[in-house]
C-alpha cells in the first residue's frame, strides 16, 4: 500500500468502487458494497482514495483545458490503451460534446468510468447552476456525474457578494448530489475562509477541493485544513505548467530512480496522498504519466522535493478572493 506522508489521507490500492447510481438511495447503498477490481487493456491497476461518503476516487486522472487542451485521439487513447479510467474536465473548456463521443468511442462502460465535471462562475446561483448541471450531462451523453465542482470562488453575476453567491450555488449542487444527478461535489480553488464561509453557510461540506499543486505550491495549512474536515484535496497542474521538469533536484532524483522528472512529480503527489491532474494532448506523455505505480521515492527524495516550496502559482491565484 501506499504511503501518505503528512496529508494522512487513506489509499486503496488496486480498487476501483464504481457502482452507477439511480438515485440518492442506491449512492447510500453503494457506500457498504465490495469493491471492483479496475481492469485495464494496459494493466494500469491505479490506486482510489475514499471519501467521507464511501465512494472511491482514482488517485490519478487525464486532465483536459481550453485553448489546445483537448484531443479526441488522445482521450480515446489514455481510455483504450493506458487504462486510464478517471477523465477531469469543465464546462469552460467547451469540450464536452467532445469527450462525450470520445468516451463513447472508446466502448468503455460509463459505469467504470470517473468523470469530473466543473461548473464556471458565469453560471452561479441556484436556477443556474441546476441548469448548467444538466445541460453539461446531456453534452456527454451521461446521466450523472461522479464529481462536480465550483470552478471557482469568485462568481461573474452581479447583485450579491461572493459569500451569498457561493451559497446559494452550493445549495442547488447539494440538491444535485440529493437527487443522484452528481455521485459527489465538490469546489476547486477554494481557500480556508472560502470553505469555513461555507460551512457556515450550507448544510454539508464538500467532498473535494481541487487546487494547484506541485512542488513549487504545496498549501500545507489548506491540506490541513481539507484532512480535518474529510475533504479530499486534488491537485491540479503537478508539472507546474513544465516548469519543474528542469529542476536541478527533480532531475537528479529522476535519473536516481531511471524515470523522468514529471514522473517523479506526479509519483510525489500521489505518494503524498493527493488526487492528482496531469494534462497532455500527447500520447506517449500520457503513457508516461500513467507509469507512476511501480516504484516509490525515498524517504529523503519525499523531504527533498517537499523542501522545494517556494508559493509561486502557475495559473490563478484566489488568494485576494473575498
Amino acid at each position: 500500500m501506499l504511503q501518505s506522508s503528512w496529508l494522512g489521507c487513506k489509499i486503496i490500492e488496486n480498487k476501483l468502487f464504481h457502482k452507477k447510481p439511480k438515485d440518492l438511495t442506491a449512492v447510500r447503498k453503494a457506500q457498504g458494497s465490495k469493491q471492483s477490481s479496475m481492469a485495464s487493456p494496459a494493466g494500469l491497476s491505479c490506486p482510489t482514495v475514499p471519501l467521507r461518503n464511501g465512494l472511491h476516487i482514482p488517485i490519478l486522472g487525464l486532465g483536459t483545458s481550453h485553448d489546445g487542451g483537448y484531443s479526441h485521439e488522445a482521450i480515446v487513447y489514455a481510455l483504450t490503451e493506458c487504462g486510464m479510467r478517471h477523465i477531469d474536465t469543465a464546462q469552460r473548456y467547451g469540450c464536452e460534446e467532445k469527450l462525450g463521443k470520445a468516451i463513447k468511442e472508446s466502448g468503455i462502460t460509463r459505469s467504470d468510468l470517473w468523470l469530473t465535471n466543473k461548473l464556471w462562475p458565469g453560471d452561479y446561483g441556484y436556477n443556474a447552476a441546476k441548469k448548467a448541471c444538466l445541460d453539461s450531462c446531456s453534452k456527454m451523453r451521461t446521466e450523472y456525474f461522479d464529481l462536480y465542482l465550483m470552478h471557482w470562488p469568485a462568481s461573474f453575476r452581479s447583485g450579491c457578494s461572493n459569500r451569498e453567491m457561493r451559497a446559494e450555488t452550493w445549495r442547488a449542487l447539494e440538491e444535485l448530489y440529493e437527487t443522484g444527478r452528481c455521485r459527489a461535489i465538490g469546489v476547486s480553488n477554494f481557500l480556508i475562509h472560502h470553505l469555513e464561509e461555507l460551512k457556515e453557510d450550507c448544510s454539508m461540506m464538500p467532498h473535494v477541493n481541487q487546487v494547484e499543486y506541485h512542488p513549487y505550491q504545496q498549501p500545507h495549512c489548506l491540506i490541513e485544513y481539507c484532512h480535518k474536515e474529510g475533504i479530499v484535496f486534488e491537485g491540479y497542474s503537478p508539472l507546474a505548467k513544465g516548469q519543474v521538469l528542469s529542476d536541478p533536484t527533480i532531475r537528479q532524483i529522476a535519473e536516481k530512480h531511471g524515470r523522468t522528472p514529471a514522473q517523479i512529480c506526479i509519483r510525489w503527489s500521489v505518494q503524498n496522498g493527493v488526487v492528482t491532474i496531469p494534462k497532455s494532448v500527447k500520447k506517449n506523455r500520457i503513457q508516461e504519466n500513467c507509469q507512476v505505480f511501480g516504484f516509490q521515492l525515498e524517504e529523503a527524495d519525499m523531504v527533498a522535493l517537499g523542501n522545494l516550496h517556494d508559493g509561486r502559482h502557475v495559473t490563478w491565484d484566489p488568494t485576494n478572493v473575498e
